[in-house]
């Protein structure tokens, strides 16, 4: 449109080949292309559908956790207890079970830790509001995975895969795909859908954008936080049943790094640590790359450290791109803002 100056002002954001190819969700969807491609040339069989749904069950366990990770860090939050939550869920289910209750009383009970630990770190958070989550968080991963150690010591407790039902949570299948996979999917959905196309999910990214300015503008600040951390304590009551259900045995140190884990894979799909920005797709696709990765990588006997290594560089280098893309369109704009003032 043209104004009284003579210049031209665009009601449409120009468009290029290059800000088409730096946007983060074609860097996922290619880094995810190059995984697959790379696996596929390693292993003739990878392709195989019962092969694939078997490596990928393996990591849906932890993939879990990522969906209400998404929502505490939209949030502005971290929660780097969930590891700890997982293990002292299972370790209950597992323990509670061996004492003589129901399979079903003992799942139970794991849900309701899982649920408590989460609502207890959301409920120090919002009554005590000048606490960091990162700090509040990092006692109870201890506390929790303390209470475990205390609860089974060196031992472990099993036999879990002797209810059928239960051991069918993990490894029954619908044809090829397994059971396991249809719950993450309806739950992907129900997560992504919640996030952003209902009210609480628009909440959601307001308090991550300004905290103070979404209270005042009648947003229940506290609330919604306590919901979402109860949440991924739930969420993570859910993945120590299906980790007793894959494994038959529980220790007090399993799930050990899930919290990091975690977050990788939020901040890879494009969520923003700094809260308010980030769409929940991007999660569910890193999910799946860093998963499909690290089976690749095992399949050529790469070492367990090597991988954390090259999947932290991957990391770096993808949330860099679209960082240093947008420096580069802000001062282009100072740069042209300062010469029209001239």
């Amino acid at each position: 449109m043209p104004t009284k100056s003579g210049r031209t002002i665009a009601a449409t954001k120009e468009k290029s080949l290059k800000s088409v190819f730096l946007r983060w969700e074609f860097l996922l969807i290619l880094l995810f292309l190059i995984v697959n491609i790379m696996n596929a040339s390693i292993s003739k069989n990878y392709l195989n559908a019962t092969n694939l749904f078997t490596a990928i069950s393996t990591f849906l366990v932890k993939g879990f956790i990522a969906f209400p990770m998404a929502y505490i860090l939209v949030l502005g939050d971290i929660d780097l207890s969930v590891g700890s939550t997982v293990a002292l869920s299972a370790t209950l289910l597992g323990v509670s079970y061996n004492a003589g209750l129901p399979m079903g009383a003992a799942v139970g009970i794991a849900l309701l830790c899982g649920t408590l630990c989460g609502f207890l770190n959301g409920i120090i958070l919002t009554k005590f509001t000048e606490l960091a989550a990162m700090i509040v968080t990092l006692g109870t991963m201890t506390l929790y995975r303390g209470i475990a150690e205390m609860i089974l010591g060196s031992q472990s407790t099993g036999g879990l895969q002797n209810v059928t039902w239960f051991y069918d949570l993990y490894y029954a299948r619908l044809g090829t795909v397994p059971y396991i996979f249809i719950v993450f999917c309806v739950l992907a959905v129900a997560f992504g859908f919640i996030l952003h196309k209902t009210t609480f999910g628009r909440y959601i990214y307001a308090i991550g954008n300004n905290r103070l300015a979404a209270r005042y503008a009648g947003v229940p600040v506290q609330r919604v936080r306590l919901i979402c951390f109860t949440l991924v304590g739930l969420i993570c009551g859910i993945s120590s049943i299906y980790y007793a259900s894959w494994m038959g045995t529980v220790r007090y140190d399993i799930a050990t790094g899930y919290e990091l884990e975690a977050i990788s894979m939020v901040v890879l799909g494009g969520i923003s640590t700094a809260g308010g920005k980030g769409n929940f797709p991007g999660t569910v696709i890193s999910i799946f790359t860093i998963g499909l990765l690290k089976y690749g990588l095992g399949l050529i006997n790469v070492n367990s450290q090597t991988i954390l290594m090259i999947i932290g560089a991957i990391l770096i280098i993808v949330v860099t791109i679209p960082n240093l893309r947008f420096r580069k369109h802000t001062e282009k704009h100072a740069l042209a803002s300062s010469g029209t003032a001239q």
